[in-house]
């Protein structure tokens, strides 16, 4: 069985930000959002190493504020509006391994944006990766509140017409089969994948089983909305973060 001894996690978090500008420095239930993803990583044991991986020295010197690593700056090409994030990725597992002198079983992807995980989620991710093989990687996943196959809809010809070919096969809300989202919050993938993949046909050529996260607490802040609507989960007290409790007794 393939082992998973050494996990590299990789919080990707760039200077510009044209949705929400300054995003990942934002105060966020009262530290800076990137701050959460950095303290969350700490509490994971699976996780070998964690880095931050930033075009942004005040971002970097941010991480470090709260325990975090930024060992290099991502140059300017991987850092613009349409830079690949698997590129990124494949950037920061290439100098971490070269950093570290070792060669990393599991590249894991925690973006900033989404800092609702809990610790549980990465042990039972990495449990399943470990499950299974001959799988590529696990992805983050969340079933909607309502079902995309009978409720998603477009324009065609003038009229509306169902998204799902097969909608109108089913009469029943409990006949429609379970659908689920990629959600953001993790991406757990085998570093042989990483180093051997385009990010264009990561999603086609890979193997991918599902890691289910409650849809509540599977968040991805893009906008200012989202970024209040995430904040007012946690201030009031429907999103419970274990970091957050632990860095206000220090």
């Amino acid at each position: 069985m393939k082992r998973l001894d050494t996990v590299l996690a990789v919080i990707p978090a760039r200077g510009g930000s044209k949705g929400l500008p300054g995003k990942n420095l934002k105060p966020f239930a009262g530290l800076p959002l990137i701050a959460h993803t950095v303290l969350f990583a700490k509490m994971c044991p699976g996780i070998t190493h964690s880095i931050v991986s930033t075009d942004s020295a005040e971002i970097a010197e941010v991480a470090r504020q709260f325990g975090g690593d930024a060992p290099f700056l991502r140059p300017r090409e991987l850092a613009q509006d349409d830079s690949p994030l698997w590129v990124v990725l494949q950037h920061a597992l290439e100098q971490a391994e070269r950093q570290d002198a070792i060669r990393y079983d599991a590249v894991l992807l925690l973006d900033p944006t989404s800092p609702a995980r809990e610790p549980s989620d990465i042990s039972g991710a990495l449990r399943r990766l470990h499950q299974h093989p001959d799988a590529d990687g696990i992805i983050g996943v969340s079933r909607p509140d309502f079902s995309p196959i009978w409720h998603c809809v477009m324009e065609q010809h003038g009229w509306m017409a169902d998204f799902h070919p097969d909608a109108s096969r089913y009469t029943r809300r409990q006949e429609l089969p379970v659908v689920h989202r990629i959600n953001g919050s993790l991406y757990l993938w085998r570093s042989e994948f990483v180093r051997s993949r385009d990010e264009q046909t990561w999603r086609r050529m890979g193997r991918h089983l599902m890691y289910e996260i409650p849809d509540l607490r599977a968040m991805s802040i893009d906008t200012a909305e989202e970024f209040a609507r995430a904040e007012l989960l946690v201030t009031g007290g429907l999103i419970m973060l274990p970091w957050l409790a632990e860095s206000r007794t220090r």
